[in-house]
This record gives C-alpha cells, sequence and structure tokens, in this order.
C-alpha cells in the first residue's frame, strides 16, 4: 500500500508539471545564470527555492553570511507558489540546477515525502537540536515517525485586545471599591462614635490662635515663611498629590491596575460576555469581542482541541475523530454567540477587523502575527492611540477547552538532490542560527524558542503556538479545512452544528477510507445553551452610554 501510495502520488505531480509554465528565477536570466557559472566555478553551489517575496533580502544576506564562512555558493530562488511542489519535482528530473532544498508548508510535507522531494533527517542530527523547538514545531515536521523537514517559521491566532481599555475600566473598579470602602468605614465610625464634638471645633480654634503669637514663629523657632518654604519644597520633591515618599501612591495604583488586568483577561468565552455585560464602554466601542468569522484560522479554535484529523502529527489516516459531542457542544456555544455579536459573514474581514481595532472601535479580536507589526506602524504615524496586548484564546468554559490552529513553514532538503548533506548544513544554519534578525527583516515569527523579539506580544504568539494544533499532511484530507471552513460559516448562520459536523465528518472518512462512510448519529440532550440569555451588545452599549450622559 505504502508503495502504490508513493508511486501514485508521484505520477501525479509529474503530470501535473508537464502542463505548468517555466519557474521565475528571482529575476535572472539565463545569461546572468551562465555568467554566475563562469565566476563561481570550482565552488560548490546548491540552489535554494521559496515563494515569499518577502524573504528575497533575508535569505540573500543569510546565503552571503553561509557562503563566505564556508566558501560555498548559495543560490536563492524565488520561484511561483501555483503548483510549487510540481515545479520543484519538474526541476528535479530536467534541469541541472535543481532546488537541494526548499521552503514548504508543513500541510504539504507528505506530498513532498511521497514523491521522493522531502529526505529524512537523521535521529543523530535532529536530536542535537530538536529541544530548541516546541512541540508543535516538531509535531509539524514528523512524517511516519521520522523528520522530514527543519521548522523555520509559524502562524497562529491569538487573543488580541485593547489594553487602555482594560486599564481604564480596571482603574475604575478599584476607584469605585475605594469610595465604596471610606463611605463604609465613615459610617461604622459615626455609629461607632457619633458625630465630632464641636468642642473639637473649638479646640482647633485656640490652638491656631496660639500660632500666632511670639512673631509668626512655630514652637522650635522656626519662622512661618521658613515652614512654609519647607512644605513647598516638600511638595516639589514628593510630587503633586503623592505621598510622603513622593511616589507610593501612583505605583501603588499601578501596580493594582496591573494586577486587575490580570484578573480581567478572559480565560473563557463566558468571561467574555459577563464583561460585556458590566462594561461601560466610550462611545467609540462598537463591538465588545469581534473577529473574522468567515476564515478558519480564526474560528478553529472554538473546535480545534476536540476534532482529530491524522492525531498529533498529522499524518495517520486511522486516527480519525471529527463528530463528537465535545465538537458538538463548542460549535453550539460558537454559533449562540451570533445573537450576541451579530457578525454579518458578508461584510465581515479580517483587515477590516483590525482597521477597527486600531480606532478603538473593539475590545476583544483574534488576531495572527502580522498585527503586531501593522499596530507598531500605526502607533508609530499616530495613526493608533492606544495600548494593546497579546493573550491565549480563551476556552469555550470550564468544561470544554480550546486550541489555535497554526502552520508552520519548514525548510526541506531535496531527496533527488547529490549534495543532501551540505544542503541540510545550509537549512541548519538558516532555521538554528541566523533566525535573530528574522521577524525584525521579514516580520516572520520563527519556530523555535531563544529569540529575543524585544516585544513581549511576539513571545506570546510563541507561547500560543506551543500549545497549538499544526495543520495535518495527509493528502486525503488536503480539502479539509475549506470544507470546514464552509460548515463553520453555515452553523455560524443557523445550520444545526450537529447535522453538518455529521456531513462534514462522512465527507472527509469517505475520501480517508475510499468508501462510502456513514457516522452513527449522536443523540443529543436537553440544550442548556439555549437557557442563557443572551443580551444585544448594541442594547448595552447604548444603555450604557445613556447613564453615563445622565
Amino acid at each position: 500500500m505504502g508503495l502504490k501510495k508513493r508511486l501514485f502520488t508521484m505520477a501525479v505531480i509529474a503530470c501535473a508539471a508537464a502542463a505548468v509554465a517555466v519557474v521565475g528565477l528571482s529575476g535572472k536570466t539565463i545569461s546572468q545564470e551562465q555568467e554566475e557559472s563562469i565566476f563561481t566555478r570550482g565552488k560548490e553551489t546548491i540552489y535554494f527555492w521559496y515563494t515569499d517575496e518577502a524573504l528575497t533580502d533575508y535569505l540573500g544576506s543569510a546565503a552571503v553570511a553561509y557562503g563566505e564562512a564556508h566558501d560555498v555558493r548559495v543560490i536563492p530562488v524565488l520561484a511561483s507558489g501555483l503548483e510549487y511542489l510540481e515545479e520543484i519535482n519538474k526541476a528535479s528530473i530536467q534541469s541541472e540546477n535543481m532546488p537541494d532544498l526548499y521552503i514548504i508548508s508543513n500541510d504539504s510535507l507528505e506530498k513532498a515525502f511521497l514523491a521522493g522531494l522531502a529526505s529524512p533527517i537523521s535521529e543523530e542530527s535532529w536530536g542535537e537540536i530538536k529541544e530548541e523547538y516546541p512541540d508543535a514545531a516538531r509535531l509539524a515536521v514528523t512524517y511516519k515517525n521520522k523528520t522530514i523537514g527543519y521548522p523555520f517559521y509559524f502562524e497562529t491566532s491569538s487573543l488580541l485586545y485593547n489594553r487602555t481599555y482594560l486599564e481604564e475600566f480596571a482603574r475604575s473598579q478599584i476607584e469605585a471599591e475605594r469610595d465604596a470602602a471610606e463611605g463604609e468605614a465613615a459610617m461604622a465610625d459615626f455609629e461607632e462614635n457619633g458625630p465630632e464634638e464641636e468642642s473639637q471645633g473649638n479646640e482647633d480654634a485656640q490652638a491656631g490662635e496660639s500660632s500666632q503669637e511670639g512673631g509668626n514663629t512655630q514652637g522650635d523657632g522656626t519662622s512661618q515663611a521658613d515652614a512654609d518654604a519647607q512644605n513647598e519644597g516638600g511638595l516639589r520633591e514628593g510630587g503633586e498629590g503623592s505621598g510622603e515618599d513622593g511616589t507610593e501612591p501612583d505605583g501603588e495604583m499601578e501596580a493594582l491596575v496591573d494586577e486587575r488586568v490580570k484578573e480581567l483577561l478572559p480565560s473563557t468565552i463566558d468571561d467574555i460576555l459577563n464583561f460585556a455585560n458590566e462594561y461601560n464602554a466610550p462611545e467609540q466601542v462598537e463591538a465588545i469581542f469581534k473577529w473574522d468569522v468567515t476564515d478558519i484560522f480564526y474560528n478553529y479554535f472554538f473546535a480545534g482541541n476536540y476534532m482529530i484529523v491524522g492525531g498529533a502529527a498529522g499524518d495517520n489516516t486511522e486516527n480519525m475523530n471529527i463528530y463528537n459531542k465535545d465538537a458538538i457542544d463548542c460549535l453550539k456555544v460558537y454559533q449562540a454567540l451570533n445573537q450576541f455579536f451579530s457578525i454579518d459573514t458578508k461584510e465581515i474581514s479580517y483587515e477590516k477587523v483590525l482597521n477597527d481595532f486600531m480606532e478603538g472601535k473593539i475590545v476583544y479580536t483574534v488576531a495572527t502575527t502580522d498585527a503586531v507589526a501593522k499596530l507598531e506602524e500605526a502607533k508609530g504615524n499616530g495613526d493608533f492611540a492606544y495600548e494593546y496586548s497579546i493573550a491565549p484564546v480563551p476556552d469555550i468554559n470550564e468544561e470544554l477547552l480550546t486550541r489555535s490552529l497554526s502552520v508552520t513553514n519548514c525548510v526541506a532538503v531535496n531527496g533527488y538532490s547529490d549534495k543532501q548533506e551540505l544542503a541540510r548544513d545550509f537549512a541548519r544554519f538558516l532555521t538554528c542560527e541566523y533566525t535573530d534578525t528574522l521577524y525584525s527583516r521579514t516580520g516572520k515569527v520563527a519556530a523555535r524558542y531563544g529569540v529575543d523579539y524585544g516585544n513581549i506580544n511576539l513571545q506570546e504568539f510563541v507561547n500560543e503556538y506551543e500549545v497549538s494544533v499544526p495543520m495535518p499532511k495527509m493528502v486525503e484530507t488536503s480539502n479539509f479545512w475549506v470544507e470546514l471552513e464552509i460548515a463553520f460559516a453555515q452553523i455560524w448562520d443557523g445550520a444545526d452544528a450537529n447535522d453538518r459536523l455529521r456531513q462534514l465528518s462522512e465527507q472527509i472518512m469517505t475520501q480517508v477510507t475510499g468508501e462510502p462512510y456513514t457516522e452513527t448519529v449522536i443523540e443529543e440532550e436537553e440544550e442548556i445553551v439555549d437557557e442563557v440569555e443572551y443580551l444585544d451588545e448594541e442594547e448595552l452599549r447604548r444603555e450604557a452610554q445613556e447613564e453615563t450622559e445622565e
């Protein structure tokens, strides 16, 4: 079966390659390649293919750095993303300058391996570096217990929130609690001691008169003017409205606010709903929680913890469990959120959501790593007037957990290359030793530990990536994400979650098994989610504004 599958995949790739146009080589002409060959004759040369133009300058620098250190020539080649593997296969068979290594997303690794285009890394070599990577990265490049790529960079989704709004809300809560506590203390004192004696006021008056005697001097012989000067100096030193040491009250409040913000951060979707009911939103806020419900990358976390597609490494067709009660329950909660947040699938997009967030119209959203660079640029241009932070995606509730989806781009060594050792050494250099400037020059976040980004929010994305679900790499389930995205959209708009998930599972399992597949219908208990009262978010915001105006 394994050999048959391998031969079939190679045949498909070979047929497809015959119909594809010639790949672009980063703008190089044939004469330029011939000229390079003349000047580099006698030097070992390897070709490195990639499809993302944002990497061009960075890979060029890496090639120069490695080449100078090892006296070799590394030529990065920008190829078309269309029929990428087919072009690699074609070049491996027909071209003298075949790609010795290339960048590929982890979900295409099975296809590459079965076609002989991805050579496994030895256990000894992988063992030397594997601890530098999160579990998600290691699983992403694993196929049938073999490591067939070097993790390079990743993408995943996390919770993005307006920190300024949460700090203001936290501060208002703390101040209200202090006022209430002071009021209760005053009332308790009144009940215990009664009103202050009038004689106290007389004593104060007499004390004031005596202080005027003796030429306006203090009891220790200090003149009133000197005392006033000392007091004024003390205020200057301590700061207006500050405590005796000049910093304690402000510092204490900021510490309390930071702690309260941590408490306010939602660990569940229920927490977001509770926050929406309590939050007195500023006038410009249009939504407490809004995200792109049409893109599976921002939706998957709702049911991601309970949909098993190929097991942990996403490579085992015997380990499939899409249709189950937990996944159904998660999707029902997802559907119910439409009653609260009312997001129109025909008008929503990730770009629009991010722009609304920049304008202060949204408190919480779900974003990918690109949001950090966009927000930082907007702050620098004066187009974003708030502070922001990244947090883990919230669970559904205390019983139903969530996990984000991730895709890992890795470097694979071509199994047809006759320079595999050199290619492998460069791949290791690129992904293990040359990642310090990867983000600053490309906007890509490295799929390994130990990189200092100078921004805690990027580290939060790394933390989310660590526990994420890597995209499966099975050829039979390659259309799963498109079909799942359609199912999510239909469920959001009212389709029955149980029926729709069952239909999806039957479709995918039919592809995996090669024969018609029927799921046993899961009988559901009385729905609890319908008993929850989901208030209209727009109405809540309007009521809060009216209370503020009053």
